[in-house]
């Protein structure tokens, strides 16, 4: 939006033409997100606590967590609504990669805020029933992918980069729009399940979008990307205005989330961003990347599989408490130390996440 006003000002002034330029634009992104987060996230919290929407605890879980109760929660409105003020604001708008994940990204919020209105306000237990969220989980995502899959424009757009490797690249084909679903989905999902504790699934959701960040502008950048071997895809430089807005409105979220949490972001926020974080990666070719540097998020997801597995097969327990986080807390490491030690994870598995552009 602002990119118009900018592009006619130059033309009368050349000095603003400066606004032109990406990397200025991604950090007043990130720039403007942070702090309208950190300006309306105070009335957010206290009309949230007027409606009495407040987290549910589960009677089983940890008992640290019982204070917990009736803390206001569908915080995530608030990153949504920052994200999408922030890129509507210094995206370039006709860009077809921008739209596309921020349509992913509202979609999925979509979803979200019906499970927690339902669970929250309706005092509705089960929420919105698994079968129909997953039914509108594959929509978005299956129409995202046939979508990226049909405006791709040469065969790098559509193969497969196999990390640490200059020359294994894999042609999908139509398989593509398979993977780009199942990455997209998947992303959502496990985030929503590793946003249990207090700040642990929205930082290791910035520190990703960072990474992506990168990523994306190398892959916009056709002397960068031929000189580190990825595939050009012009256009997707401009995610990183989307991206550094997500930084932004996710840094001025944990402000108000970090321990002991004043506000949630409940089903709203996590589905979103994990499926924004799938989308960005589809569109620039990092898949297994972003299953390296999401770590985290895939830990806590096969924990789950396991726990269930193992209850199937065994009728056991393979951890005291899934996700794994609560295995920690039930084994008696305080919440905090929990939430900092699988940060310092995540970092370090974005620095290889990032060291595999030139680890190849």
């Amino acid at each position: 939006m602002l990119l118009v006003l900018a592009d006619y000002l130059s033309s009368l002034e050349p000095s603003f033409a400066v606004f032109q330029y990406l990397t200025l634009r991604s950090i007043l992104g990130v720039l403007t997100a942070l702090l309208t987060a950190l300006l309306v996230g105070p009335w957010v919290i206290r009309s949230l606590e007027k409606r009495q929407i407040g987290q549910s605890v589960r009677i089983d879980g940890p008992k640290s967590h019982f204070s917990k109760q009736g803390t206001p929660t569908m915080g995530g409105v608030l990153i949504l609504v920052c994200i999408t003020i922030s890129t509507l604001l210094w995206a370039d708008l006709t860009n077809v990669y921008v739209w596309i994940a921020l349509l992913v990204m509202l979609g999925f919020g979509v979803i979200g805020w019906i499970d927690d209105w339902r669970k929250v306000v309706l005092k509705d237990s089960r929420g919105l029933s698994a079968k129909s969220k997953y039914l509108g989980q594959s929509l978005i995502g299956i129409i995202a992918a046939i979508v990226l899959y049909k405006i791709a424009k040469t065969p790098d757009e559509t193969t497969l980069l196999v990390p640490f490797f200059k020359d294994l690249l894999i042609p999908l084909g139509f398989g593509y729009v398979i993977l780009a679903y199942f990455v997209i989905v998947g992303t959502s999902n496990a985030v929503n399940l590793t946003d249990g504790l207090d700040g642990l699934a929205i930082l290791p959701t910035v520190l990703v979008a960072s990474a992506l960040g990168v990523f994306a502008y190398l892959t916009g950048n056709a002397i960068f990307s031929q000189y580190l071997f990825i595939p050009y895809i012009p256009g997707t430089g401009e995610l990183v205005v989307f991206l550094g807005a997500m930084v932004g409105s996710g840094l001025g979220f944990l402000w108000f989330n970090t321990y002991p949490a004043q506000v949630f972001m409940g089903d709203v926020g996590a589905l979103s961003l994990g499926a924004a974080l799938g989308t960005v990666a589809v569109m620039v070719r990092q898949e297994l990347v972003l299953f390296i540097m999401g770590g985290i998020f895939v830990l806590e997801t096969v924990s789950v599989m396991m726990q269930i597995a193992s209850m199937r097969l065994t009728g056991k327990r393979l951890f005291r408490m899934a996700p794994i986080h609560h295995h920690f807390e039930l084994k008696g490491w305080p919440e905090p130390r929990v939430i900092v030690r699988f940060w310092i994870i995540s970092v370090m598995l974005v620095l290889v996440g990032l060291a595999t552009l030139k680890l190849r």
